[in-house]
């Protein structure tokens, strides 16, 4: 009996799942301004690639070259960015609305203490940050994360156990 490939959509809705767990725990312990803990997300993706690659290649035996590893885990990765983009969007304009009001009192009150900025100047640039809050989100999403799964398609695809077979080895000589 053949043994069914998972897709990469299957295991990046798994990825994309953990992580939104992790995240809605940060924000409902209101440590989502903690940058030390926010990195974990990036912990989480890189470990699920690897593991998305390594789970690959046992499901096809072996029989995949490192391209077909990295191409599956790059794949998982491309869906999860797609994903969390999407849920970045949802979240910050329609489920947790205020998120935005809290991370731009928490960048005023930096830029106050810093000291080097009037009053209207940092009136100015919270003005900016909430206007380009969600592009410059959704654009950090989808560059880190393709960062940090090119970097796990990487390590998944060379310590993912590889024995291709030769497809032309294997027919009868005529």
């Amino acid at each position: 009996m053949e043994q069914k490939v998972s897709t990469p959509v299957q295991k990046g809705l798994i990825i994309s799942l953990l992580l939104i767990i992790f995240g809605l725990v940060l924000y409902f312990t209101n440590q989502y301004m903690n940058k030390g803990l926010s990195y974990i997300q990036y912990v989480i993706l890189l470990g699920g690639i690897i593991w998305s690659c390594n789970t690959y290649a046992k499901q096809m035996n072996g029989n995949v070259t490192f391209g077909n590893i990295f191409a599956h885990g790059f794949k998982t990765t491309a869906f999860v960015a797609a994903l969390m983009a999407v849920y970045t969007l949802l979240a910050v304009k329609f489920i947790f609305p205020e998120m935005m009001d809290k991370i731009m009192d928490a960048a005023r009150q930096e830029m106050i203490k810093g000291g080097q900025l009037s009053e209207s100047q940092v009136d100015q640039g919270i003005e900016m940050g909430k206007k380009f809050f969600v592009p410059f989100a959704i654009g950090g999403i989808i560059f880190f994360f393709a960062l940090v799964g090119a970097i796990g398609s990487l390590i998944g695809a060379a310590t993912a156990k590889k024995n291709p077979q030769d497809p032309f080895a294997q027919q009868p000589q005529m």
